[in-house]
């Protein structure tokens, strides 16, 4: 992850993270905030950080006058926040990254539905939360519209920080229409929204789907609350946008060059407050890991020693299978149940260095196979490469990545 900065489109620096891939660079998003959100804001991390698992390098910044960008909120409007993104497709394009997709979030997916057709390289738009009126933004700030009426502006605080909203901005977002933005969009479109969002209501999206025209997809985001805070919620809605976008951008891997390595896996935090991980394995292939709720996790995935008993489960199955298979022998169907513990090494004491693993392996095969075929399938088993390796020990050299 990369903090960068760019000119936005008042000329003040706008503060900025790229998330990028590890691997192949496939494509490149942008993900426009709520209103007076920031770009740190879980949704946006937990979303950005699935797409660039899956090759997608995304640019999530702070409009004017939010977050850690320069310049004055009460100075600009809705046109000037659409203007921002448009702002950052062209910083991105500059770079050599044209951003083939937009997402926004509540009002920043209003923004992006009004950018979108402006950026030629864009070539799908998700909203989230987002509200057909961009007027809407102002019930958040209701009992405030006098004072700014009368004085031009006034303070409002909604996050962490406080900030000023103006007039101009006020009038603006209320004359709004989007009709015709999003009618001649031109742009495969997913409209991802809350039944349950108490601030931005649900025939909102009704509203953007009937006005769009195809391809376009609807996805409910069940009782997520509006920010999708809950790390359950922005998993999903990373899982269904990675998904979705693979349908109309080009995320086809280049081949690797001749013997280079599978690759390299990384598991990430995903919740900070617990242990949730993201672990992506290369741009098509993620899953998730945790603790159990009695050792502190949420339990939303299996175990580091869960996957490591899968590991040897899934490679005894195909190894059996190979054999099988290369011999031509009826083997019909093959599971393999792994089982983990830690036990005490025999005639050691019951503390210290001497506890060691213990994997029970149990080995299902269906199909009408005689005595000596089974048996032969037994001694295979202890063939799967992951047995060896676990039998032989591993060297795990650790070194530690330079500083962001």
């Amino acid at each position: 992850m990369e903090r960068i900065t760019f000119p936005g489109a008042q000329g003040h620096a706008l503060a900025a993270r790229l998330d990028r891939p590890e691997g192949p660079h496939l494509a490149t998003a942008i993900f426009a905030h709520c209103f007076s959100c920031s770009k740190d804001i879980h949704a946006a991390r937990r979303i950005s950080a699935r797409l660039a698992g899956m090759g997608i390098a995304v640019l999530r910044f702070d409009f004017t006058g939010l977050g850690h960008s320069g310049g004055e909120f009460e100075n600009t409007t809705f046109t000037t926040n659409a203007c921002d993104l448009k702002a950052a497709a062209d910083w991105l394009a500059s770079q050599g990254m044209p951003p083939a997709m937009l997402i926004g979030h509540s009002l920043g997916g209003a923004a992006a539905l009004k950018a979108a057709g402006g950026i030629d390289s864009v070539r799908a738009v998700v909203t989230l939360g987002a509200p057909f009126d961009p007027g809407h933004v102002t019930h958040a700030f209701r009992d405030l519209l006098p004072e700014i009426e009368a004085e031009g502006s006034a303070e409002l605080r909604l996050g962490a920080m406080p900030f000023r909203v103006g007039q101009e901005f006020v009038e603006e977002v209320l004359e709004a229409d989007l009709t015709d933005a999003i009618r001649s969009l031109g742009k495969a479109l997913l409209v991802m929204h809350a039944p349950r969002d108490d601030v931005v209501s649900i025939d909102n999206a009704t509203r953007i789907f009937t006005a769009a025209r195809h391809p376009k997809s609807f996805v409910t985001l069940d009782d997520a609350d509006h920010l999708i805070s809950r790390a359950e919620d922005a998993e999903y809605a990373a899982e269904v946008i990675a998904a979705w976008a693979g349908r109309y951008l080009d995320l086809r891997r280049p081949a690797p060059p001749p013997g280079a390595p599978e690759g390299i896996v990384r598991s990430s935090e995903a919740d900070p407050d617990g242990f949730l991980q993201d672990v992506c394995l290369g741009p098509r292939h993620h899953l998730l890991a945790d603790e159990p709720a009695a050792y502190g996790g949420a339990d939303q995935g299996p175990s580091p020693y869960g996957l490591l008993a899968a590991a040897l489960a899934a490679c005894t199955s195909m190894t059996i299978r190979m054999y099988a298979r290369r011999k031509g022998w009826p083997l019909e169907h093959v599971s393999v149940d792994v089982c983990h513990e830690k036990v005490h090494a025999q005639d050691s004491d019951l503390t210290g260095p001497n506890r060691i693993d213990r994997f029970q392996r149990t080995v299902h095969l269906t199909g009408d196979l005689d005595a000596a075929q089974r048996a032969r399938l037994m001694e295979i088993a202890d063939r799967c490469p992951v047995h060896r390796t676990l039998d032989a020990g591993a060297t795990v050299d650790t070194r530690l990545a330079a500083a962001d």
